[in-house]
């Protein structure tokens, strides 16, 4: 009886050993998943930042065009 419960317990430390060394894996890898996060988020700004700037920058250009270029009549230019 005593082998059987020595042996049981063995295998439980051995589990106990297996999911703390998963955890610890687990920790690392949520700690680098945590990071990308982080970079991401900064590079999503950026991007965000320089599409606004482009948005000024066509809605500007097209202001300029509009005004160099004179609309036509009825569809032919004068």
């Amino acid at each position: 009886m005593a082998d059987d419960s020595d042996e049981r317990f063995r295998q439980h430390e051995d589990i106990l050993r297996s999911l703390t060394a998963m955890l610890v894996e687990q920790r690392a890898m949520n700690q680098r998943v945590e990071g990308f996060m982080q970079r991401q988020d900064l590079m999503n700004e950026r991007l965000t930042a320089a599409i606004e700037r482009l948005d000024l920058t066509q809605a500007r250009i097209e202001t300029l065009l509009a005004r160099m270029i004179p609309p036509s009549e009825n569809g032919r230019e004068a």
